[in-house]
């Protein structure tokens, strides 16, 4: 491998270095899977010493960017950024009553409305092809609702986030993923779980599928937000 780095100001080393080495992987210097010089050879590179390296490192993996093993094959290596770090932080704010439920519905209706009018304008019908079907997977449950909740439910999060893909916006379907995997699935009042909410959500889904294959934009826009606020609705009932 081959990369060089700017050497620090004496004042600011362990900073500079964090900044150098992201720097590096945001723009594609180094890339997942790269493994970073040894701590020597990073000592010399900034011409610091070992302990600026060691801590400029761990802060490196608190961010996501590297994951750092030890042993004979151990080191540093470049990870993928995902979203982990981001969703526990979200997760412990609304713990921590600094976001609230409220504004999570409104986040939730925004983000997931503008996806929705998003898929309606750019879907193709492979993709279609793909809702429809979980949709047929989710109407084969249906007639045992209450027994099948958890499937039905794994399904639900497949079609929200099969909507995001559809959307053709990356950063969309990373929210969503974050929002309907790892957010919503730890509030249990949130969850469907009467065979009238799940054959309620199962309707607004295939409605809306329906309005993003015949490209009806407002609709599906509207539809979405519509479902997002049935379904906090039902959890605030079912908490009360």
């Amino acid at each position: 491998m081959s990369i060089s780095f700017k050497k620090p100001r004496q004042n600011r080393i362990f900073q500079h270095i964090v900044e150098e080495i992201q720097k590096a992987v945001l723009e594609g210097r180094l890339k997942p899977g790269d493994q970073l010089p040894a701590e020597m050879k990073l000592k010399e590179m900034f011409n610091t010493s070992r302990g600026s390296i060691r801590e400029a490192l761990r802060v490196l993996e608190q961010k996501g960017l590297i994951e750092i093993k030890t042993g004979v094959t151990g080191g540093a290596t470049v990870t993928t950024p995902d979203q982990s770090l981001v969703t526990e932080s979200l997760n412990l704010l609304v713990q921590s009553r600094q976001v609230s439920l409220n504004h999570l519905l409104e986040f939730r209706q925004e983000v997931e409305g503008a996806v929705a009018a998003l898929a309606a304008m750019r879907a193709k019908p492979a993709d279609i092809q793909v809702l429809n079907q979980l949709l047929k997977q989710a109407r084969s449950l249906l007639g045992r609702a209450e027994a099948n909740g958890d499937k039905l439910l794994k399904i639900d999060i497949q079609l929200h986030i099969g909507i995001g893909k559809v959307s053709a916006n990356p950063v969309f379907l990373s929210v969503l993923r974050m929002v309907h995997e790892n957010i919503l699935n730890s509030y249990d009042w949130l969850a469907l779980k009467s065979s009238y909410a799940l054959n309620s959500n199962f309707m607004d889904m295939e409605i809306l599928v329906a309005a993003i294959e015949s490209g009806q934009i407002d609709r599906a826009r509207q539809l979405a937000q519509d479902h997002v606020r049935k379904c906090h609705r039902y959890g605030k009932t079912k908490r009360s």
